[in-house]
């Protein structure tokens, strides 16, 4: 049998529930979908399923070349590090998802089950919620946004760096009238002390990769006043710079793509 290990800080399951975890990973890994269970579109470097009923997802670390076995040897394997920079995270108060055990699979891969994290993605709270611009759903989106700078700003001043900060791999949730972040897919992120101005301006860019239909300047600038707040090591200049680089980065990337 398989070892499979559990997160001792969070969600503890008894021996039993981790057997049963690791026999559904084997159905998984061979595509075969376990009573409840659902694919979840993804990369092509994992494969992801969901339980909505038990509120639990699979992920399934598919190798990205033939060097990462190498490369696991000196900084830990993908599903290694996504669980334990989330529980970093967590540690740090920011929210991340609770992994509830892991292990390997014939052949080499690893997997891993965590909770589910309720909230839509921030792409469908912009394109879709909060689409329609009435008056009501505009002073939600400035709500959204304003919470948003205040969430990646503290992630930011933590000293954590999101290795894919799309809008894709932020959950929102609204509750009791107030917006909560998840932050997904964390197995590149890295903790620095302070993080780099370079990878700053990365995640900043990142964040926005929505065209101008999707996100204007005055909320994409509602965003960034909230940022800076948090991020009180870096001048005005430093952080408007970043500010400017980032949105006009993004700008490139986003006509490079829209090319023929």
């Amino acid at each position: 049998m398989q070892e499979t290990r559990r997160r001792s800080t969070a969600i503890i399951l008894s021996e039993e529930q981790q057997q049963e975890l690791h026999q559904c990973a084997l159905q998984l890994a061979d595509r075969e979908l376990p009573a409840g269970w659902e694919m979840v579109q993804s990369s092509a470097f994992a494969r992801v399923a969901c339980n909505r009923e038990q509120q639990i997802f699979f992920k399934q670390f598919l190798p990205r070349s033939p060097a990462e076995s190498v490369k696991a040897l000196v900084r830990g394997s993908r599903a290694t590090r996504a669980r334990e920079n989330s529980e970093a995270m967590l540690r740090a108060g920011i929210d991340a998802p609770v992994s509830l055990c892991w292990g390997k699979l014939p052949g080499g891969s690893e997997y891993l089950f965590s909770s589910a994290v309720p909230g839509d993605d921030l792409s469908h709270w912009l394109r879709v919620t909060l689409g329609e611009r009435s008056a009501a759903q505009l002073s939600l989106r400035r709500q959204l946004l304003h919470a948003l700078g205040t969430c990646i700003g503290r992630v930011h001043a933590a000293g954590f760096v999101h290795g894919d900060l799309r809008p894709g791999n932020i959950l929102a949730d609204l509750r009791a009238d107030r917006f909560h972040f998840t932050l997904i897919d964390n197995e590149r992120t890295v903790q620095y002390s302070p993080p780099p101005g370079k990878l700053l301006l990365k995640n900043l860019m990142q964040l926005n990769m929505l065209g101008l239909d999707e996100l204007g300047k005055t909320d994409r600038m509602r965003f960034f006043c909230e940022w800076r707040q948090q991020m009180r090591e870096l001048s005005s200049v430093e952080t408007k710079l970043l500010a400017v680089e980032a949105y006009r980065w993004a700008m490139r990337r986003l006509d490079a793509k829209a090319s023929p």
